[in-house]
């Protein structure tokens, strides 16, 4: 690990469209919004990303401009997980030179069954040899079917080159059984603002929040409220968000997200094919929403 640092929170930034290209200028607007906010950095080709839309050169073209446009203080994670060992250790490669600071690697899942623990662990090994940076793991039961465990992450974490882990499950039991088994110094990351409090209170250092990304300030503020020590503020303001959060995740998914980021300033835009937006009967119902949160 040498001195590699990562903690606090990061957004997984969504990918700008217009018409069916990615917009780098609409991307630009949306980084320097999120420069000046208190995020520890950003995530590239995540879930939200819609990463598995991109070509690979899309890919690589997006990990070399969010790094030109980020604060050099902020950090920047790429998603690189993809179905085979050799195409996953090739766009990590690439990410790496494009100037990620570290990957986000997201288990492998077309051929679930066939996924055991010893597979998903050669795999991560195999991955992390190669990786030219530090190597996150991915954990995403509900869109990969497949859970990665505490105990596999416990081995993993063994390694020099695997870092920490991003687990968006919500089952806190897992999340606290896996900060209890990893070395010290193994950094565990909340997928989801929907549990963002119980997760740092059980050892997480951080999360990589959807929400984030139209609400950075006030996730960052549980974040700081906790580490301070000032725990009613935090769960006041978890609760809060509770809802928002869940708009843009389990109930509309990137449409919510994207269409929540155009009602606050950012530019969202449509979700490319097959993805499909909101309809207007949703944006309304998704503008209360917000505006109970207090970020409208």
């Amino acid at each position: 690990m040498g001195s590699f640092d990562l903690e606090g929170i990061f957004a997984p930034i969504p990918t700008p469209f217009e018409g069916d290209a990615i917009s780098f200028t609409r991307l630009a607007e949306n980084v320097t919004r999120w420069n000046a906010t208190r995020l520890a950095g950003l995530v590239v080709l995540g879930s939200n990303g819609e990463f598995v839309l991109l070509d690979e050169g899309e890919k690589e073209a997006l990990v070399a401009r969010v790094r030109e446009l980020a604060e050099p203080a902020k950090k920047v994670v790429a998603g690189t997980g993809c179905e085979s060992t050799r195409a996953t250790v090739r766009l990590t490669k690439a990410a790496a030179g494009a100037g990620a600071d570290a990957v986000l690697v997201i288990t492998p899942h077309y051929y679930k069954g066939a996924m055991t623990e010893a597979a998903l662990e050669r795999y991560y090994k195999d991955v992390a040899e190669q990786s030219p940076v530090p190597v996150l793991l991915y954990n995403m039961p509900r869109s990969t079917g497949l859970n990665l465990t505490p105990g596999l992450a416990a081995r993993l974490a063994a390694h020099p080159n695997i870092v920490g882990i991003k687990d968006s499950g919500g089952d806190i039991a897992q999340i606290a059984e896996i900060v209890r088994t990893v070395p010290d110094g193994f950094r565990v990351f909340a997928g989801s603002a929907g549990f963002l409090l119980a997760a740092l209170a059980v050892g997480a250092v951080g999360g990589t929040l959807a929400l984030a990304n139209i609400a950075p300030d006030q996730c960052c503020d549980v974040f700081d409220h906790w580490r301070a020590g000032r725990t009613e503020e935090a769960r006041r303001l978890q609760l809060r968000l509770l809802p928002a959060n869940r708009a843009v995740t389990a109930r509309w998914g990137v449409a919510g997200l994207k269409a929540a980021m155009d009602m606050l300033g950012y530019f969202g835009g449509l979700p490319r094919a097959p993805l499909q937006p909101l309809e207007e009967p949703e944006r309304l119902e998704l503008r209360r929403i917000l505006a109970e949160a207090r970020l409208l």
